[in-house]
């Protein structure tokens, strides 16, 4: 076989014309959300207080392919594909003979992944009518990136950034702010769940949770606004898996194929976006790769968290889904992972997890900037520190292989750039990062707020 290319791309007429939907794949059982007050199965119509039809429609679907509208897939163009980069340097540097391979989201406008869901949820908000979008953000990479969005469809936006975040990355707000946004740090004195947090713990930290809980606030009390979500619903995992679709043409060309996918995972988009094209083949039996969901110790949510009907946010507003999760009032620490601090997981990676499809592992805060490090000083690129979640794991696996001498071939998603954590770095190189990690006991008890009500067998 010849060398293959440091950068592979396949060219821009062939970008994939559909998104592909796990759900059609998977066996029944999956249980439906539920309406919060009657805790009977929400109907389709139940959302459309807070989202576009379009996209419900995606939400409930059974269909295996959803067409990609010319419209997005033409803005796709202006960025997409992303490369499939060896990474022959961090090879080199481990002295591993696995093959390591990234799908490199951070060459976006964005800096993420976050545009693929992005741009279509704008899309059909204004196909229908919508002026405005309310969203939450952890650590920005969401909220740049509906920023964009909008602004390239003449949407309105408004971000609720978690605190915390909000303070840590000043230039995510910065940079929102210059696409138009309005980003405001949660809780707010603006909307009553916020009030509300903030006159019990003026000092809070935040958190997605509780910035969910606001932007959803927002839209259902304006006609023109919708909500809009970066990662956790079934619809943004659907368009997440251009991501997935794109490496498998890619891996095609250079005659590979991965024994291992390894991706950060807080609400699940990314790491479903990469691995969910390639778990379709291990479901027909053509392959027994692993995935390898890869979280923070201190909010482990799949490692940790408890299999049962919890609320998407703090404020209980809204649907109940049943997931992973570590109990709505969580709060997770202040780690430098903003993206991946979310007490719950996407229910429909939630159930991939439990039929065993996919493992899950969890980190250390400490570990991951280690990494982060050694990959930017053997492939040049400053990664997120999500992202250095999975560069973690994926060195982990490449030593197995030194140890093993097997040659196996590793696909991670660099979900995106840290340009804007360097805040983050800079602590870690003066050895002023913690590492937090909760006793059990403690996240068992912040298991007891969970709502009484069973899944229906």
């Amino acid at each position: 076989m010849s060398r293959v290319p440091y950068h592979t791309y396949i060219p821009e007429d062939q970008l994939p014309e559909y998104w592909y939907n796990i759900q059609a794949d998977l066996p029944e059982g999956m249980a439906p959300p539920l309406n919060p007050a009657t805790k009977e199965p929400l109907s389709p119509d139940g959302l459309s207080h807070i989202f576009p039809r379009g996209l419900i429609e995606q939400e409930v679907s059974k269909e295996r392919y959803i067409e990609i509208p010319e419209a997005v897939r033409e803005i796709y163009r202006s960025f997409r594909p992303s490369p499939l980069c060896r990474a022959y340097n961090l090879e080199k540097a481990l002295d591993t003979p696995a093959r390591i391979y990234y799908k490199n989201e951070g060459v976006t406008p964005s800096g993420s992944h976050k545009l693929n869901t992005a741009i279509p949820q704008a899309y059909y908000n204004k196909e229908e009518g919508f002026k405005r979008l309310a969203t939450e953000t952890g650590a920005g990479q969401w909220g740049t990136a509906l920023s964009i969005a909008t602004q390239m469809l003449g949407l309105e936006c408004t971000v609720y950034m978690v605190r915390v975040s909000f303070d840590q990355k000043p230039y995510r707000k910065t940079l929102m702010r210059t696409y138009g946004a309005n980003v405001h740090p949660s809780p707010t004195s603006y909307t009553p769940t916020g009030k509300k947090i903030l006159e019990k713990d003026p000092d809070t930290l935040g958190s997605l949770g509780i910035a969910i809980s606001e932007a959803v606030e927002d839209a259902a009390g304006n006609a023109d606004t919708n909500y809009s979500l970066g990662s956790v619903l079934n619809h943004v995992a659907l368009h997440q898996t251009i991501i997935g679709q794109e490496a498998k043409k890619q891996m095609e060309m250079v005659d590979e194929y991965p024994d291992v996918i390894i991706g950060c995972c807080g609400g699940g988009s990314n790491f479903a976006g990469i691995s969910f094209p390639f778990l379709k083949d291990k479901m027909e039996k053509k392959t027994s790769l692993r995935a390898v969901a890869v979280e923070p110790k201190a909010c482990p949510t799949l490692t940790k968290g408890k299999y049962a009907y919890d609320f998407g946010d703090t404020a209980q507003l809204t649907p109940l889904l049943y997931m992973y999760t570590l109990g709505h009032g969580f709060i997770p620490p202040g780690i430098h992972s903003g993206g991946l601090r979310y007490h719950g997981q996407s229910p429909l990676l939630s159930y991939v997890y439990h039929l065993g499809l996919i493992e899950a592992t969890s980190v250390h805060q400490t570990d991951i900037f280690k990494s982060a490090i050694q990959f930017a000083r053997a492939e040049g690129i400053l990664p997120a520190p999500e992202s250095a979640h999975a560069i973690k794991t994926t060195i982990d696996e490449a030593l197995k292989c030194k140890k093993s001498g097997e040659q196996k071939t590793l696909l991670l998603c660099l979900s995106g750039h840290g340009h804007f954590d360097l805040s983050a770095y800079e602590a870690y190189l003066d050895n002023k990062l913690n590492d937090f990690e909760y006793p059990d006991d403690v996240l068992e008890k912040g298991l007891e707020c969970l709502p009484d009500v069973e899944k229906d067998e």
